[in-house]
C-alpha cells in the first residue's frame, strides 16, 4: 500500500512513522510534512493542506491507496468531502462531522441530546451578557472560545478578576479571531484529567488505551496554556471501571448522537475527559488524534495500524492489541512560547534509547532548526512509567537545549 498523512506536526510525525512499520505499506507520503520527518524515510509532498484540488491530483498520480487526516483545520475545510466526491479513499470525519470539535456549542449540543455526561454551560454571543452570567455564577469558571485556538482558547478561571479577562480578550480583543466570537461558559470540575481515544466508523467504537496531556507550561501545572508539553500512557490512577464507563456512556453516545443528528462520524474521535466524583464527564472533543497524546498512544499499539485504518475504510473489523508498556514524551518547547518565541535554533541531537518527533522545524539551507513553538517531542517506553520517564529526561539532560525549555515533571502524577 501506498498512503498519504496530510499535516506537518509531530501527531503526523508518528502516525506517519507507525504506518511504516506494517509489511503492507510500501510508501508514506506526508503533506506537507517536515525535514524531520525524512530521517524515518517518510516522503515530503510540497502540497499545501488546503490545496484540496492539487492534493488529490497527487493521490490519482502517485496512486495512493487511502488518505489519512492529522490536524483538524484541513477537516473543517471540508478534506474528507472534497477526497470523496473525487471517488478517492480517505479516513476522517467529513465537515458537518468535524463540528463536535470545530464549534464548541455544537458539541455541547450532541452531549445534552444524548445524556452524555459534561459539565453545564451556556453560549454567549454578546459580551455583556456573557460578562453578567458569570458575575451571577462566580469562580472558579471555564471560559471557552466556541471555535479553533489552536488548543489556546480555554480559561480555567480561578478568580472572577481572571474569567472576565478572558471574556474581554476573546470577545473584545478578539485575541483568537472569529473563534471568540462566541463563547461557551462552563461550570469548573474538579478531577483528575485524561485523554481517551478511538477509532470510529459510525456506530462502531474502537477504543484505545487512556494517556495524560499537560496543558500548562510549567511544573506543577503553572503558567499559561499550550497546545501540549508532554503526555504519558496508561494512567494508572484512572480506574478500569471508569474507563470502561466512559467508553460506554460517552464515546458510544457520542458516535450514535452523531449518526441521529446527520452527521455520522468516521476517523478518530478524541474524548478529553476528567474523572469526578460522580464519574468521568467530557471537557471537550475533537475530531481527530491528539497532540502530544498521539506520540505516547501509538508506540504502545501492537496491531498494524495501516491494517486498522484499511479495516475501517472497506467495512472491516479491525482488531486492536496493545502492549503493557509504559510510554513516556516531553515536548522540547522554545524560549518564550506559548507566546513570542526564538527560532532559528539548531536541533539538538538525543541517544538511541528515546524516539524523536519532529514538529516546528524547518530546513534552512540543508540544516534542520527550529521554526516553531513546540519543536519536538522525546519519548521512551519501558516496563514502568518511573523508568520510561528516566529515560527521556536523561536523554534531554544531555542535550544541548540552549534556547529552549521543557516541563522536568511529566509523567510525576503517575508515580507514588
Amino acid at each position: 500500500m501506498k498512503v498519504l498523512i496530510i499535516g506537518s506536526g509531530g501527531r503526523e510525525h508518528a502516525i506517519a512513522k507507525k504506518m511504516l512499520t506494517s509489511p503492507q505499506v510500501t510508501d508514506v507520503f506526508c503533506a506537507k510534512g517536515n525535514p524531520g520527518m525524512k530521517n524515518d524515510g517518510i516522503q515530503l509532498v510540497d502540497i499545501a493542506e488546503d490545496n484540496h484540488i492539487d492534493l488529490i491530483s497527487f493521490v490519482k498520480e502517485k496512486g495512493i491507496d487511502w488518505t489519512f487526516v492529522g490536524p483538524e483545520i484541513p477537516l473543517l475545510n471540508g478534506i474528507v468531502d472534497d477526497f470523496e466526491a473525487a471517488g478517492l479513499k480517505i479516513f476522517g470525519p467529513n465537515k458537518a462531522a468535524a463540528m463536535i470539535e470545530g464549534s464548541k456549542e455544537f458539541a455541547k449540543k450532541i452531549m445534552v441530546d444524548n445524556d452524555i455526561p459534561t459539565a453545564d454551560y451556556e453560549a454567549f454571543t454578546d459580551y455583556q451578557k456573557a460578562c453578567d452570567y458569570v458575575k451571577e455564577k462566580g469562580a472558579p469558571i471555564v471560559i471557552k472560545a466556541d471555535g479553533l485556538a489552536a488548543g489556546k482558547g480555554v480559561t480555567v478561571a480561578m478568580t472572577l478578576e481572571e474569567a472576565l479577562h478572558a471574556l474581554k480578550e476573546m470577545m473584545t480583543d478578539h485575541r483568537f479571531g472569529e473563534s471568540g466570537d462566541k463563547v461557551v461558559v462552563e461550570e469548573f470540575l474538579a478531577g483528575e484529567e485524561f485523554s481517551l481515544l478511538a477509532f470510529v466508523k459510525n456506530e462502531k467504537v474502537y477504543p484505545m488505551v487512556i494517556s495524560q496531556d499537560h496543558k500548562r507550561a510549567y511544573d506543577k501545572d503553572q503558567g499559561p496554556n499550550t497546545g501540549g508539553m508532554g503526555a504519558y500512557s496508561p494512567v494508572p490512577q484512572i480506574s478500569t471501571e471508569i474507563v470502561d464507563a466512559a467508553v460506554e456512556n460517552i464515546l458510544k453516545r457520542a458516535a450514535k448522537g452523531m449518526m441521529n443528528n446527520d452527521t455520522p462520524f468516521t476517523g478518530i474521535l478524541y474524548a478529553g475527559l476528567i474523572a469526578t466524583d460522580s464519574g468521568a464527564k467530557v471537557i471537550e472533543f475533537n475530531a481527530r488524534f491528539g497532540d502530544p497524546e498521539t506520540q505516547v498512544v501509538l508506540p504502545r499499539l501492537v496491531s498494524d495500524l495501516a491494517q486498522i485504518v484499511d479495516d475501517l475504510l472497506n467495512g472491516y473489523e479491525p482488531d486492536l492489541i496493545w502492549s503493557e508498556q509504559a510510554a513516556v514524551g516531553v515536548v522540547l518547547a522554545a524560549e518564550g512560547y506559548p507566546n513570542d518565541y526564538q527560532k532559528g535554533m539548531s536541533i539538538p541531537s538525543f541517544d538511541d534509547q528515546v524516539t524523536v518527533y519532529y514538529a516546528g522545524v524547518a530546513d534552512d539551507q540543508g540544516m534542520t532548526v527550529a521554526s516553531g513553538g513546540r519543536v519536538l517531542l522525546v519519548e521512551a517506553e519501558a516496563d514502568t512509567i518511573e523508568d520510561a520517564q528516566a529515560k527521556v529526561y536523561r536523554a534531554l539532560e544531555g542535550a544541548a537545549t540552549e534556547g529552549y525549555f521543557y516541563r522536568k515533571d511529566i509523567g510525576a502524577k503517575a508515580i507514588k
